[in-house]
């Protein structure tokens, strides 16, 4: 059975940074996309960034380029998602996701098969 299980967000003022860490079990996490999105309240759930886990390629949402990063440490089956400089826009539900093999754009919902139970982060100004 597939399990993500998300954690580190929290709250931070305007600036600051945190670490998310999504840990999969029952999964090969060699393979396929593993996904970071976010839904704020009233909002659509929207892809933050991605990584294949084959190469390692990354793809970032456009609000979040040259602030966020994404990285995978295969031994420990968890990826990361480092957020800097973050903004109150920002504020939201934070989720990882996974798919094992390709079958839709990267930080679209849709593509994902399993999901993890969120991690709230909150930004204040």
């Amino acid at each position: 059975q597939v399990q993500l299980v998300e954690s580190g967000g929290g709250s931070v003022q305007a600036g600051g940074s945190l670490r998310l860490s999504c840990a999969a079990s029952g999964y090969t996490f060699s393979s396929g996309y593993i996904g970071w999105f976010r839904q704020a309240p009233g909002k659509e759930r929207e892809g933050v960034a991605s990584i294949w886990t084959v190469s390692g390629t990354t793809l970032y949402t456009n609000s979040v380029r040259g602030r966020f990063t994404i990285s995978q440490d295969n031994a420990k089956n968890t990826v990361y998602l480092q957020m800097n400089s973050l903004k109150p826009e920002d504020t939201a539900m934070y989720y990882c996701a996974a798919v094992p093999s390709w079958r839709g754009p990267a930080l679209l919902p849709a593509t994902y098969k399993y999901w993890g139970q969120g991690t709230q982060v909150t930004v204040s100004s």
